[in-house]
């Protein structure tokens, strides 16, 4: 079998490469087996025991089997561009260009909300004990969309019971450079009452750090560092 595996952060930097193409595989394989395959091939990737196997748009388990012609990528650790149809299924925003929490908050709004809370994620100047100058980031944009569509339709089946505690959503993520000081991240969240506001923004932004690939590298004075990256 032969697979060409997609790349991204800190894998595509020791690779040189955006992706790369694995032949004479066996028939039968699955995520696992791809893993060590590119571990005895590529050794500059270093530990792939971390990394999480896409195929398509959908994260696949190290025991997902794996067919010619599919369309495999590897995630490092992520640090969200596809719409949905309304702010009550929430809308996603992936921006090369600066973030405005305000008009985000005002999007989200409604008459029948009495509560919006926004979450404003901020580039600041220190971290790891270094001083930080800037953030670069890094997204499958391909996929960045319709697994934040996933992240909505899980708050949406946590927090929302009725009418009482109905969502609106918004989230932009920045990609490119972001300078200290400036958002890389807004989540506005409108609902009828405030409670069920605060839980879904908390949830948002938690899951967000979780699941989206999304990639932040910190720039330093004598270096950089992908966030999350344990190789």
């Amino acid at each position: 079998m032969r697979l060409v595996v997609r790349l991204f952060a800190a894998l595509r930097e020791r690779a040189g490469t955006d992706a790369l193409v694995l032949e004479d595989l066996p028939d039968t394989l699955d995520v696992a087996g791809l893993k060590a395959a590119l571990t005895q091939r590529h050794p500059e990737l270093g530990s792939l025991g971390h990394v999480a196997g896409v195929v398509g748009t959908t994260y696949a388990g190290d025991d997902h089997p794996l067919h010619e012609g599919d369309e495999v990528a590897l995630l490092p650790p992520v640090s969200g561009g596809d719409v949905a149809a309304d702010y009550e299924s929430g809308v996603f925003v992936l921006s090369a260009e600066a973030l405005d929490p305000g008009e985000l908050a005002r999007r989200v709004g409604h008459p029948t909300c009495g509560g919006v809370v926004t979450f404003t994620g901020v580039t600041r100047d220190t971290n790891r004990g270094q001083d930080v100058v800037r953030l670069d980031y890094e997204a499958f944009e391909a996929m960045a969309g319709p697994e934040m569509n996933r992240i909505f339709s899980d708050c949406v089946a946590r927090y929302c019971e009725g009418p009482e505690t109905a969502l609106r959503m918004v989230c932009a993520h920045r990609t490119g450079t972001v300078e200290v000081g400036e958002p890389s991240v807004v989540i506005a969240v409108a609902s009828p009452h405030r409670a069920a506001a605060f839980d879904a923004a908390r949830f948002l932004i938690d899951t967000l750090k979780e699941r989206l690939p999304v990639w932040k590298k910190e720039i330093y004075g004598d270096g950089h560092h992908w966030i999350g990256d344990r190789s």
